[in-house]
């Protein structure tokens, strides 16, 4: 039979009620006593039960995070991090994939508020406002978004983009295409941005071909437009979109990067596997992921801090990695 609460409490000499204060709220009971209980609890293998330590702490135990599509290899990454970190903490997460559909995102999210103690939102497609509404109803951490007043992990993706098109332009390219993502993706537009500024530092001029779905058929469907540009590289919303690209060049004749340049962002697994390989711009998915769950636990154990302000933010650098599907322009 597996232990119980009183079989600690026998054994460390306390009563049932020390044993629970001591396991679910530790800084009320006293060191000493606090330690013979967690080695009495070793010795037994006891496991609390998380209901009813939810009784005494007003927590479940639990936290949500919600993905917009596991499809992607971009959001598993983040998912691995917030699991790994988590379960550090004797944490469950409820996952929730929104399919893109930024309704259903809404709907989601506020059915989830109600059976977690905290939300980890990844790269949400609601609006600034609905955002702000979740953070009011419960705790909330963002991963890939930005909104005033709620804590959030981003990527740098100035410096990235500052990277991206530095590379392109000691290549000799001068004419570079950015393939865009989702118009209601806020990183889309940050890395326009980020390019923009960048292409205008370096001296070449920046053609922006479109928006397209951030998937493998939606490189596909923008291969050709970009090649209509009559630029002469090419950067896309994320490496899926540079893979499915690559595959309609590869279809077409074109020589990649004889041709053309392709570069991608993210650096998921399948770019080093592409043929060629996939230059890209290298995001710490991962450990955004483990930083979210630490920005929550943060806003739960200090819940009258101002979350816009300090520890609420962190940015994570993104590192350009070179590979075969950039070279040097040819005259």
């Amino acid at each position: 039979m597996p232990a119980t609460i009183r079989d600690v409490a026998r054994l460390a000499g306390v009563s049932a009620s020390t044993v629970s204060r001591a396991l679910s709220l530790p800084d009320v009971v006293n060191a000493a006593t606090r330690s013979r209980v967690e080695q009495a609890a070793a010795q037994l293998g006891y496991q609390p039960n998380k209901a009813a330590r939810g009784l005494i702490t007003g927590r479940t135990g639990n936290i949500g995070l919600v993905v917009p599509d596991l499809a992607n290899p971009f959001f598993p990454s983040v998912v691995k991090g917030v699991q790994a970190r988590a379960r550090s903490n004797d944490i469950a997460v409820f996952l929730a994939d929104t399919d893109e559909d930024a309704t259903a995102e809404v709907g989601l999210v506020h059915a989830l508020a109600k059976q977690v103690d905290g939300l980890i939102l990844c790269s949400p497609r609601a609006g600034d406002e609905e955002l702000v509404a979740v953070a009011q109803e419960t705790k909330v951490v963002l991963v890939n978004r930005l909104v005033d007043g709620v804590p959030a992990v981003t990527f740098d993706n100035g410096g990235g983009m500052r990277q991206a098109i530095a590379h392109l332009a000691a290549l000799g390219h001068r004419r570079i295409a950015w393939v865009g993502g989702p118009a209601t993706s806020w990183s889309n537009s940050q890395r326009f941005i980020g390019l923009h500024a960048a292409a205008v530092e370096c001296g070449v001029q920046l053609v922006p071909v479109g928006q397209f779905a951030p998937t493998y058929e939606g490189g596909v469907a923008a291969a050709d437009q970009a090649v209509a540009t009559g630029a002469t590289a090419v950067v896309t919303y994320n490496d899926l979109v540079a893979i499915g690209l690559l595959a309609r060049l590869h279809a077409r004749g074109i020589e990649v990067p004889g041709e053309l340049s392709v570069l991608g962002i993210d650096d998921i697994a399948m770019a080093g596997m592409s043929r060629p390989a996939l230059t890209t711009v290298r995001l710490p998915t991962q450990k955004a992921g483990a930083l979210a769950v630490e920005l929550l636990l943060e806003l739960l154990d200090n819940p009258t801090e101002d979350p816009g302000a300090g520890p609420g933010r962190r940015v994570l650098p993104g590192e350009l990695m070179v590979r075969d599907s950039t070279g040097v322009r040819r005259a």
